[in-house]
């Protein structure tokens, strides 16, 4: 059960956490396995604990629109989508995003974790990554049959297999996963190596965040929260909305936070902290409480009437997000191949929930064949593009503000050395626009990810009112080289389709569709269409303090002696991965370094 109020306001907890998501439940289950230490969540969603809307693995997307289950949180608008304010969803309720994803678990590659040290950060290189997502991981292999029938080769994974999150393949994987992956080696790209262990450059089948006992989602809830319930040290209140952390400053040293505010049923109550507050509201709302206590750049708080406390300009600045354009195709009749798309029948939506409980149909569908390639892989434009890149960058170098150039460098490092930046998703359903499916039909599509995006967005406080969002503003295609790298990634995607042995299984494309004829329709088409991928991340930037850096390698914010921040919005780098194993793997790796366990 969770706590009520009144076990909470005007109490006082050794750690006060903010945001049970993915990375506070991880992060509160670990402190409080010590029985001397007390933890303190606040959620600002509901519970939703045992919900079958999001246990249920076929349930893709339909959280989104739900204000039970998903923050609708938006962009201004953007110039580079022609004026279009894309939904940038966020999970909501105890879990966080790991509630409402896709599932897919994957890991980037070494070298980019190693960045994150190159940056300024001793400590967090890809060693360490592996050491600490393990504690989170629980893998379970498929058996040797379904090895064989989809040509795995899992012999030298070295995923952790005792952790809480189970990491599994579905029950139900399509053979036309293997068809896609077929098609892409007409374009030199194979198997990948080793997918999950370092070198993801190539074709692969992901394992999913997925219960292969139940067939239900495993996230940060089921995983870190409900075998920890019941700890007496534990305290969890949901429906609590964090505003601000309280801090007091003695003379001139760093300022120390003493509680949080937060507002339950409209009303502001305080809670104590006598050690540590952690802020783990995720890269959309992290940088803006850190903003409404009075910690971000003191102009843009003048602005608006927030009391400075820390002059740190990096608050809410460095924000990086990966891009996704949607694709699909009506495949033939006589095509073997359970697809999503039969649960737009109401009648045999009801019929695959009661198949579901046998541990069949399809709610056993995953998303499960990625394929990441480096740029050369996708077209032949790609040295004249990074050429350019690297002209920009001599050109441009005194104009980038503090850390940028020294980013950007290793950004252009990643493009000569091949890093697989580009990322094909298949998705055994129908998924794009703006052209709707047909009743009846079966589709697949392709997702093209643009996992490298030079682009910097910015989250900030546009008022000193708690409950105002703030504006969330992604820069699209600000970057020049970024159009570049996205339109090269959506034509080859397109091609996809018109290549065997893939097109032999198809009936037409639906989107972009046939009245998309020439480079300028399609480039039209990519920006109404495209899509976050819900991987935003560096908005409290774990850098120097003097290259835009918001929290030190300790995940300490600057200026601070109590104040972390642990989510994804400390990443100082973007990676080539969906995030949610990485996000498990900084808590994991916060909890050693909260509790003096760390030894780099």
């Amino acid at each position: 059960m969770t706590a009520t109020v009144e076990e909470v306001t005007e109490h006082s907890f050794d750690y006060i956490i903010c945001g049970g998501g993915t990375a506070g439940l991880t992060l509160a289950a670990r402190l409080s396995e010590d029985p001397d230490i007390t933890v303190l969540v606040l959620e600002a969603g509901q519970a939703n604990l045992n919900d079958p809307v999001i246990l249920r693995p076929g349930s893709y997307g339909v959280h989104f629109a739900n204000p039970n289950y998903a923050w609708p949180y938006q962009t201004s608008k953007q110039t580079g989508l022609l004026g279009l304010e894309p939904w940038w969803f966020r999970g909501k309720g105890l879990g966080g995003t790991s509630g409402i994803n896709f599932m897919v678990w994957t890991k980037p590659p070494a070298e980019e974790i190693n960045d994150w040290e190159r940056l300024g950060n001793p400590g967090w290189n890809w060693g360490n990554y592996v050491t600490y997502l393990n504690r989170s991981e629980g893998f379970v292999p498929p058996s040797p049959e379904v090895q064989q029938r989809l040509h795995m080769k899992l012999g030298d994974w070295s995923l952790g297999k005792d952790g809480p999150v189970k990491v599994s393949f579905p029950g139900t994987i399509n053979e036309v996963e293997l068809t896609v992956m077929e098609t892409l080696k007409n374009f030199g790209i194979h198997e990948a190596p080793l997918p999950l262990d370092g070198n993801p450059n190539g074709s692969f089948l992901v394992p999913n965040n997925y219960d292969p006992i139940t067939h239900t989602r495993s996230y940060a809830a089921t995983a870190h929260y409900l075998p920890n319930q019941n700890r007496r040290n534990l305290t969890v209140l949901v429906s609590a909305h964090v505003s601000r952390v309280i801090t007091e400053r003695a003379s001139d040293g760093p300022h120390a936070a003493t509680g949080v505010e937060f507002y339950y049923e409209d009303k502001p109550l305080i809670a104590h902290a006598r050690k540590e507050v952690i802020v783990s509201a995720g890269a959309l709302k992290s940088p803006h409480i850190l903003e409404l206590s009075g910690i971000g750049d003191k102009s843009l708080l003048h602005k608006i009437g927030i009391p400075v406390k820390i002059d740190l300009p990096g608050v809410g600045n460095n924000v990086q997000e990966h891009i996704l354009g949607l694709m699909s195709w009506e495949l033939r009749d006589d095509v073997d191949f359970q697809s999503l798309d039969i649960l737009r029948d109401l009648g045999e939506a009801e019929r695959q929930i009661e198949l579901h409980a046998d541990g069949k149909g399809v709610h056993t569908l995953g998303v499960v064949g990625l394929s990441f390639s480096p740029l050369r892989k996708i077209t032949a434009k790609a040295d004249a593009i990074i050429s350019a890149a690297k002209a920009r960058i001599l050109e441009q170098a005194d104009t980038y503000p503090p850390g940028r150039l020294e980013q950007f460098k290793i950004h252009l490092e990643r493009l000569e050395n091949d890093a697989p930046m580009c990322e094909i998703i298949t998705f055994s359903g129908f998924m794009s626009g703006p052209n709707p499916p047909e009743p009846g039909k079966k589709y697949l599509s392709i997702f093209a990810s643009l996992n490298q995006c030079w682009s910097r967005g910015t989250i900030h406080a546009t008022s000193n009112d708690p409950q105002q969002e703030p504006e969330f503003d992604p820069h699209y295609f600000e970057e020049e080289i970024d159009k570049q790298l996205w339109f090269e990634l959506i034509k080859f995607t397109r091609n996809l389709g018109k290549t065997a042995p893939l097109k032999d299984l198809i009936v037409k494309e639906t989107n972009p569709g046939l009245d998309v004829v020439d480079d300028d329709d399609l480039w039209k088409w990519s920006q109404k269409e495209l899509s976050t991928t819900w991987h935003t991340a560096s908005s409290c930037s774990m850098l120097p303090r003097d290259k835009g850096g918001v929290v030190d390698h300790e995940l300490k914010v600057h200026g601070t002696s109590n104040i972390r921040v642990v989510d994804l919005s400390v990443v100082p780098l973007h990676f080539e991965a969906h995030p949610q194993a990485t996000v498990y793997a900084i808590a994991e790796q916060a909890a050693d370094i909260i509790k003096g366990k760390f030894r780099g």
